[in-house]
C-alpha cells in the first residue's frame, strides 16, 4: 500500500475514469427506447477494467496494457483478495472488442447488459473497500 501523493493521483484517475464509465452504463439502462446495449455492456466492463487497475496502481502492481478481467483479478492477488466470489466477472471480457466493433457476434439483449451493469457494480464495491476514500 502506498501513500505516496503521485500514486494516490494514479488511483484517483483510474477511479474517476471508472465511474465515468458506471454512471454511462447505468443511464443508457434508463432509456425508454433505443438503448444501445452494446455500449451498456462495453462501459459496464470497462468500469470493472478501471477498478481492477486503480487497486494494482495503488498497491503498485505493474500491469499489461491487456482488458483481461481475469488476468488483473489474478495480479490483484486473485479473487479471494476481496473477500467475495469475483470469478463470475469472466463473460465481462468479451465486450471490450464485441461491444465496440462490427462483426459476427451476437446481438445484445436487455437481460445481458442489465447482467454486465450487475457484475460492474460487484467489481466496485469489492474494489473500493479496498482503495482510500476519496479526498
Amino acid at each position: 500500500m502506498s501513500g505516496q501523493p503521485e500514486v494516490l493521483l494514479k488511483v484517483r484517475q483510474w477511479v474517476e475514469k471508472a465511474e465515468h464509465d458506471f454512471t454511462a452504463a447505468e443511464y443508457m439502462l434508463t432509456m425508454p427506447k433505443g438503448c444501445p446495449f452494446d455500449t451498456v455492456c462495453f462501459h459496464a466492463q470497462q468500469c470493472a477494467e478501471k477498478y481492477l487497475k486503480g487497486f494494482l496502481a495503488f498497491r503498485s502492481v505493474d500491469f499489461p496494457k491487456t482488458h483481461d478481467l481475469v488476468v488483473l483479478l489474478n495480479l490483484a492477488g486473485g479473487p479471494e483478495t476481496f473477500g467475495v466470489d469475483l470469478l463470475d466477472i469472466e463473460p465481462l471480457n468479451r465486450y471490450p472488442v464485441e461491444a465496440r466493433y462490427p462483426g459476427d457476434w451476437e446481438s445484445f439483449a436487455r437481460e445481458e447488459a442489465e447482467e454486465a451493469v450487475r457484475l460492474a457494480r460487484k467489481v466496485r464495491r469489492a474494489v473500493r473497500k479496498h482503495l482510500p476514500a476519496p479526498p
